[in-house]
């Protein structure tokens, strides 16, 4: 039987929803499902509350319907910086908003464990973190089929981007400057490979090394908030991922000019030889990795690989048959359709399996390669053809997503 909320003191309903607000945030839940989220919880809490958020803060209004309007009313505004995707204390903050929603747990309580989850991560799960860099990176050299050394270099560039991103969550200075930093390590080392130890497809190798770091899936969310009507938030993570292309750019570029400097040429090949066995195998690493660099649940790590697995498998089989866009679409479509069956019956957060299924798809490194290649030419018609495939695959995956959710309408914002 469900608690009789409206009875609760009225500050302590205000103080748990600002509590979840702000972790829901925080673990990347975007402003469509955050709202959502937000208000179903409030009307069960008997609350009125109006929400607007955006990638970098909230503002939320509360009202109480027991009370004459404008008595009480109160409005909180939260700055916060963006939000990070973790699958695993998502799945906490959703668990813990329903015990107190089913009367299991106190306001106070849920309160509590809410607060308990802003720990810093354990020397454990940064060790864990760095190296879900390093096996991301060597997957997607697997899964490009480069040769072995490139994606030898990948996987060595990738373990120290990760060691910077790690020590950058503890240096505020660093933490300003980590992809143009990150991006400009990865340059350098990729160029002193193919310079003293042997020929590398060095743009390939880079873009493999940094794909963590690219803002694809933030691409992705922010066409859909735009296309969801949330102009304001959608405008806002657009103009942030292409302000992270542009320093992730300025990185490989002052990296690539420094080198060139120093007398330091790099040889560069274009040569992808690898059978069909290592893309499989490639294939199930950077599953794996993802589940890693999301910090799903190690009961979850199955369910975020094979969702990863299987919107690259749908996309690929369908685009060879019938076109690439179309097999985009059709992956981001049964991933989306997929991911709220599973909110549906299994009444777990959907972004366990939807978040992972789309990431192998979203447009981050030609994204980058089209800045890349641009700079690099001086002349911004040799970007134009990465740049078409960019909103081609942005249009196919939002698509994808509308679909998806008309197939199968999700009865849970999460």
């Amino acid at each position: 039987m469900s608690r009789p909320f409206p009875q609760e003191a009225y500050a302590a309903r205000i103080a748990f929803m600002v509590e979840l607000a702000e972790h829901l945030h925080a673990y990347g839940t975007t402003s469509p499902r955050l709202e959502g989220a937000l208000e179903a919880v409030a009307e069960r809490l008997g609350l009125e509350c109006e929400p607007w958020t955006n990638p970098t803060g909230m503002v939320l209004s509360f009202s109480d319907p027991m009370r004459p309007p404008g008595d009480g009313d109160a409005t909180r505004v939260i700055r916060m910086p963006p939000g990070e995707n973790d699958l695993g204390r998502l799945c906490d903050v959703d668990r813990i908003a329903e015990d107190v929603l089913e009367g299991r747990m106190g306001l106070a309580e849920g309160h509590a464990a809410l607060r308990a989850l802003d720990r810093p991560l354990t020397r454990r799960q940064n060790v864990m973190q760095v190296l879900g860099f390093g096996l991301a990176a060597t997957g997607i050299g697997g899964l490009l089929r480069l040769p072995w050394l490139d994606i030898g270099t990948a996987a060595m560039v990738g373990l120290v981007i990760g060691l910077l991103q790690v020590a950058a969550r503890t240096r505020p200075r660093l933490r300003e400057a980590s992809d143009a930093v990150s991006a400009m390590v990865a340059a350098a080392i990729t160029i002193m490979v193919a310079a003293w130890v042997a020929p590398l497809n060095l743009n390939t190798v880079i873009i493999s090394a940094l794909i963590v770091l690219m803002p694809g899936l933030a691409l992705t969310n922010a066409v859909n908030e735009l296309t969801s009507q949330h102009l304001m938030s959608g405008t806002a993570r657009f103009a942030g991922a292409v302000a992270t292309m542009i320093m992730l750019t300025v990185g490989t570029m002052v990296a690539m000019v420094g080198m060139e400097m120093l007398g330091i040429e790099p040889q560069v090949r274009a040569w992808r030889p690898q059978p069909d066995w290592v893309e499989w195998c490639a294939l199930a690493v950077a599953s794996i990795a993802f589940a890693v660099l999301f910090r799903a649940k190690g009961r979850d790590w199955p369910l975020v690989a094979l969702a990863a697995a299987t919107g690259y498998l749908v996309s690929r089989k369908a685009g060879l048959a019938w076109g690439a866009e179309f097999g985009i679409f059709l992956a981001a479509l049964v991933v989306t359709a997929a991911g709220n069956g599973y909110a549906r019956w299994a009444w777990r957060p959907g972004a366990v399996v939807r978040v992972p299924g789309i990431i192998l798809m979203v447009p981050g490194s030609a994204s980058v390669r089209t800045l890349i290649t641009s700079v690099q030419q001086q002349d911004m018609a040799a970007g134009q053809s990465a740049a078409m495939a960019v909103i081609n695959i942005l249009l196919s995956i939002v698509a994808g997503l509308i679909f998806g959710n008309l197939l199968l309408p999700a009865r849970r914002n999460l």
